[in-house]
């Protein structure tokens, strides 16, 4: 199973962007969506669940939850836009992985045996940040996360 993973698009999902999630299973956007038409245009490649971010404010951000735990093929996401509110303890819940954004930088981290993963920014290009998303590939054993930095 492949998982896509997205963050702060901030109203942009570059044809490059969507080339990288084809073949998603699904795909989890870590906030800063910046429209609705981000949401639809995902949903065009696989089931979406987003997290609201601090730029998402308008009334259809309004139904976004501001975290969200998801469960797929066995392994438990825990989903929010800033890594700073985490407000529960990875582990001790039985989260395989933590998916962030907010910061724009793209990070890879094992931290007592949880995945925490920043896809970086998918959306307009932030100083010298690379535009970037990421893949979590799932298999019966392991879980194998990667970052691919888009040709933009």
């Amino acid at each position: 199973m492949q998982i896509g993973v997205i963050s702060d698009t901030h109203g942009l999902v570059r044809g490059e962007a969507v080339a990288a999630l084809h073949g998603s299973d699904l795909i989890l956007h870590a906030g800063d969506i910046g429209i609705s038409d981000v949401l639809e245009t995902l949903a065009e490649i696989a089931p979406v669940f987003a997290v609201r971010g601090n730029i998402d404010r308008d009334d259809w951000a309004a139904k976004l939850p501001e975290t969200r735990s998801i469960s797929s093929a066995g392994r438990q996401f825990h989903l929010r836009h800033d890594i700073a509110g985490l407000d529960i303890d990875p582990a001790a819940e039985g989260c395989d992985a933590v998916i962030f954004g907010h910061s724009h930088k793209p990070l890879i981290e094992n931290r007592s045996g949880v995945l925490y993963l920043n896809p970086g920014s998918a959306g307009p290009r932030r100083f010298k940040l690379p535009v970037c998303l990421a893949r979590i590939e799932l298999g019966e054993i392991a879980m194998v996360p990667e970052i691919i930095i888009l040709d933009v």
